[in-house]
């Protein structure tokens, strides 16, 4: 608590400075000062969140800002000062206390009477949440004769959640009024004749040291903070900082136009110009050149000079010969118009040249202030007969494209095949011309035998070498169904290929029978075998294709010589093929053709040994001991 007097708030006025600027004041700790009429001031933290209590005053106006608080030699803290204006109502006060009489009490005695009142103001820099300070004091009647107005004073040291240039609104309690205040930034504060009494002003000396055996140069900072603290190297002392978190620098990037920057007070380009730092920049100099167009359609030459530091110099255009010899006229400074800055930190100007011939492939040369050299030519290749190669080689690729696609569109089917015969066991020879032996099944049906027929020319037709039972008759009563059989296998292994059976229902009853009886008695009369009475003339032959089917799938090669064939679209033979035939294939004609053809183009798939033949030879022998 700090007692009152109107001296005190006078001096308390003349400390009031502008928003940037901070005025030094001794206050160590959190206070409060009253004017005169008001004694037994106390101030202590209050919640926003409570509900202010009823009392006979109003705050009329708000003035807060900031100082520097300071005791003795100590080091300088931010402090929040808020005056704030009250208007007092003893009438309310009156109201509040209630009347100890009757009322014959005399008017001059309640003039005297003094009573308490409070004054609760609150602040918030967001995020942070709202603060609160309440002051409590005794209002004196007397002194308050004539004037009904008072002021109060609120100083606070650090207020929790405010940093420099920090954005502070304040508000008394329970009141619409609000005042928004804003903290000087550090930088204004630390330019201040004052800023040595600020420990956030404190920045450490930077002293740079060159290792040339390391090519190198050190940084060294000179002050109480041992770590390394932030730095940024920027070229120019206008130019973009960036980030630096290591205490060397290559001695190759470093040149006199280099800064190091701490702190936007803090900035300094410790590097001379020396000629070792100025070679530096020399030797980073780009230039590139390129075509252009005027608005009235002209030519014109562009050229684009880039480098660490801005420098002074001339630019102009020459010939591309022997010596680059100079267009007289065409002069330009380094030092006229604007450098600008690109992403990589480098300093770039750029420049035209009207009224040039690029059909010569113009040149340009580069003269620096310092260097005893000029640099240059950077020349402007002329690409009109690249563009002339690159549209014949467009054409080229093209025409080889095309071709391409043809041969792609021609060899279609082969390729089809090819990819097919990979899933099948391998890489084989397709599109030789193979050998297809086509059996009839041993039921009588006009319409399934001309299918057969059909079936054997349209392979005959797409280049297979064909053999139809039914083509066959003859050679058949001639030579026995077997040894006819036989004979088709012996063309089949030197050719490759496939047998086809075409099945129905009946040849799948014929096959389930022979499979029952095979497995029973072997000799037997054919009467006693229960096969049908009628049957078709080729009904022997395929009887001989069942033997040597199992004679093959006791040797695991049934699939690479026999293939099925069923014209029925809706049959479902597939579900309920016999023992003897699982395992081979079947095709559903017509729906199935492509599959079908392209089973029969792998040659030599069906090719057997020579072990494989006698052993069909002695099926065959056991299948006439059967018959007979």
């Amino acid at each position: 608590m700090l007692h009152t007097g109107w001296t005190i708030w006078c001096v308390l006025l003349t400390l009031h400075i502008s928003a940037c600027h901070l005025e030094i004041s001794g206050y160590d700790s959190d206070g409060v000062i009253c004017s005169e009429g008001l004694s037994n001031c106390t101030m202590k933290d209050e919640t926003p969140f409570n509900v202010p209590e009823k009392n006979a005053v109003d705050v009329q106006n708000l003035t807060p800002y900031f100082k520097l608080c300071c005791r003795d030699r100590a080091p300088c803290v931010l402090c929040l000062m808020i005056e704030t204006e009250i208007n007092i109502h003893p009438g309310k006060a009156q109201e509040d206390e209630g009347h100890s009489g009757s009322g014959e009490e005399d008017d001059g005695e309640e003039t005297e009477r003094n009573f308490k009142a409070s004054v609760t103001v609150c602040y918030y820099a967001a995020p942070a949440m709202s603060m609160c300070k309440k002051v409590e004091f005794t209002v004196n009647r007397a002194a308050l004769s004539h004037e009904k107005h008072s002021k109060i004073s609120v100083v606070i040291i650090e207020p929790p959640g405010v940093s420099f240039s920090s954005r502070v609104i304040v508000y008394p309690k329970a009141s619409p009024l609000k005042q928004e205040v804003s903290v000087p930034s550090l930088d204004d504060v630390c330019a201040q004749e004052q800023q040595e009494r600020l420990d956030e002003c404190h920045v450490p000396k930077l002293i740079s040291v060159i290792n040339k055996e390391m090519n190198r140069v050190e940084l060294q900072f000179d002050g109480r903070n041992k770590s390394f603290p932030s730095v940024c190297i920027q070229y120019e002392k206008n130019g973009r900082c960036q980030g630096w978190n290591r205490t060397t620098i290559p001695l190759y990037s470093v040149t006199p136009c280099i800064c190091l920057q701490r702190s936007r007070r803090s900035l300094s380009c410790p590097f001379n110009d020396t000629d070792l730092f100025q070679r530096n920049v020399w030797q980073n100099v780009s230039v590139s050149v390129g075509p252009g167009q005027m608005n009235n359609l002209r030519p014109m030459l562009s050229w684009n000079l880039s480098a660490p530091c801005r420098l002074e110099g001339e630019v102009w255009p020459c010939k591309k010969e022997s010596s680059c010899r100079e267009m007289k006229g065409f002069r330009q400074q380094l030092s006229h118009g604007t450098w600008i800055q690109n992403s990589k930190g480098q300093w770039e100007k750029r420049g035209v040249f009207e009224e040039i011939n690029l059909k010569l492939s113009p040149c340009v040369m580069v003269k620096v202030k310092g260097m005893d050299r000029e640099l240059g030519p950077f020349c402007f290749e002329n690409t009109d007969r690249w563009h002339w190669s690159l549209l014949i080689v467009g054409i080229m690729l093209l025409l080889c494209l095309t071709v391409f696609i043809s041969s792609y569109l021609l060899r279609h089917d082969f390729v089809k095949k090819w990819v097919w015969s990979w899933h099948h066991g391998g890489f084989v020879q397709i599109g030789m011309k193979c050998h297809v032996v086509l059996l009839s099944p041993p039921d009588v049906d006009d319409g399934v035998s001309e299918s057969v027929c059909r079936l054997g020319s349209q392979l005959s037709n797409q280049g297979f070498s064909v053999s139809v039972d039914q083509w066959s008759r003859k050679e058949q009563c001639t030579l026995g169904p077997l040894p006819w059989l036989y004979s088709q296998l012996l063309e089949l292994k030197s050719l490759g290929g496939r047998v086809v059976i075409v099945l129905t229902h009946k040849a799948l009853e014929r096959v389930k029978t022979w499979t029952h009886q095979n497995q029973g008695v072997i000799k037997m009369k054919r009467e006693d075998m229960g096969f049908p009475q009628k049957s078709s003339p080729y009904s022997d032959v395929f009887t001989a294709s069942l033997c040597l089917i199992q004679a093959d799938k006791q040797l695991g090669r049934a699939a690479e010589r026999f293939v099925l064939v069923t014209f029925d679209p809706n049959s479902s033979i597939d579900r309920s093929l016999p023992e003897l035939l699982q395992g081979l294939r079947l095709f559903q004609l017509p729906s199935q053709t492509q599959a079908f053809l392209s089973e029969l183009a792998v040659a030599g798939a069906g090719k057997g040994s020579g072990k494989d033949m006698d052993r069909v030879e002695m099926e065959g022998i056991r299948w006439m001991e059967v018959k007979d």
